[in-house]
């Protein structure tokens, strides 16, 4: 099977360029990455670094015509979480228009005013986008499978912890691939059996095995047009319909709990640290050590608002430092930096305390040792790149997986017919 061609938007450093690359089934032909709100372009300059600028993108996507967009097999990306509701009809136009700057709808143009689109979609978000927003729990998610489904898309979601899998963080987002109707494996997901596909045969289920169980899986329709499913989707819903796994085709959504079914070899985060190769910047004096134990510790306090107002405040304990027997707890952007806080990664060494240096961070989302490392990027800035990042191990895994099925269902539709 030759190399499947790949757009891949919001790129960051590279993440899902790694994963998929890595694995000799692909090739990125266009790449975008574009940071609102800053005059440098640091994550661009770092994808450049390492990729070439061949082909690459550092323009606003939603400035970015369609036309200027090679065609591509699959499209991939780690879009933003926003509001997704659908702001306005237009006349003439196919359709609805979200609101400006919420970057979804620029995949969906995208995919819209392409002549071929791509066949495959392999998209990431944060795992709240199942039941966002507070006040009308799992809409934005509805909104999305009901646009894909009008673009010609069948769906299968599964949000996936990568520690669950004996990867070195415990990150959890929700990954979703998108199937073209013109593909043999949309058809097949058409005739196949739900819940099997869900637990067992489907493209996730074959990268990242889940418990056999009896789990009812939940059904409904997805009905109406964008601008109604946009006002009144589970108006009066506490919880969200969608769970932790599905498949979305035709306007009915299949959906149910999973359970991470894994015996493997588990990385933990002392098996990552640079031991001995440490510079003093990282290691935290040790007069801040109470500041750091009181941010990491329980907490229960009147506070007192800015306007005088006084409250109850309390939030549990968190370990510190941090355990080196187990996968680490979620990269976050704030990472970097010599400040005390209270989600930064601390642990001992025979040194004393410290925090994770930039490779350590690139190690747990499984990116090489310095990827981020560019002159004129700070460490500050590299731990900020990571908090955004994905692992790469799970795009490695579920971007196999697409292509054995693809491999596999074709070979069938060829013997069939």
């Amino acid at each position: 099977m030759k190399k499947l061609k790949v757009i891949e938007l919001f790129a960051g450093v590279g993440g899902f360029r790694l994963g998929l690359e890595k694995t000799g089934h692909y090739e990125v032909v266009w790449s975008n990455q574009w940071e609102p709100s800053t005059k440098t372009q640091h994550a661009s300059l770092v994808y450049e670094a390492r990729f070439g600028n061949k082909n690459h993108s550092n323009t606003d996507i939603s400035e970015v015509p369609t036309s200027e967009i090679p065609d591509a097999d699959v499209l991939v990306g780690g879009f933003p979480c926003q509001d997704y509701s659908v702001a306005t009809t237009l006349q003439n136009s196919k359709g609805l228009i979200g609101k400006k700057g919420v970057l979804w709808w620029s995949i969906h143009r995208i995919l819209s005013e392409k002549k071929n689109p791509p066949k495959y979609l392999f998209l990431e978000n944060v795992d709240r986008l199942l039941k966002s927003p507070s006040n009308q729990r799992g809409r934005d998610f509805a909104i999305m499978l009901k646009s894909l489904d009008e673009l010609g898309y069948a769906v299968e979601w599964r949000i996936i912890n990568a520690a669950d899998y004996g990867m070195p963080q415990r990150r959890r987002r929700i990954f979703f691939l998108g199937y073209h109707k013109s593909t043999p494996i949309y058809n097949r997901l058409k005739e196949t059996d739900k819940s099997n596909w869900i637990h067992k045969s489907g493209t996730i289920a074959s990268a990242f095995s889940v418990e056999k169980t009896k789990k009812n899986t939940k059904t409904f329709k997805i009905e109406g047009n964008l601008v109604e499913i946009s006002s009144n989707f589970n108006e009066k819903g506490k919880l969200s319909p969608f769970v932790n796994t599905g498949i979305f085709i035709e306007g009915e959504v299949f959906t149910t709990r999973t359970f991470p079914d894994f015996n493997g070899k588990r990385t933990v985060l002392g098996d990552i640290l640079q031991n001995g190769e440490v510079t003093d910047e990282f290691f935290i004096a040790q007069e801040d050590y109470p500041k750091w134990e009181y941010l990491k510790g329980a907490k229960k306090e009147i506070r007192t608002a800015k306007n005088g107002f006084e409250y109850n405040y309390s939030e549990g304990g968190m370990i510190f430092p941090d355990a080196l027997d187990n996968a680490s707890r979620t990269i976050i952007t704030g990472e970097g930096g010599k400040s005390p806080s209270r989600f930064k990664h601390v642990v001992q060494t025979q040194k004393g305390l410290r925090r994770l240096t930039p490779v350590e961070l690139e190690r747990l989302n499984m990116f090489p040792d310095h990827h981020t490392k560019l002159e004129g990027i700070s460490n500050t800035k590299r731990a900020f790149f990571m908090g955004n990042a994905l692992v790469v191990g799970v795009v490695g895994r579920i971007g196999n997986a697409l292509c054995e099925k693809i491999r596999e269902v074709s070979t069938k539709q060829g013997e069939n017919n």
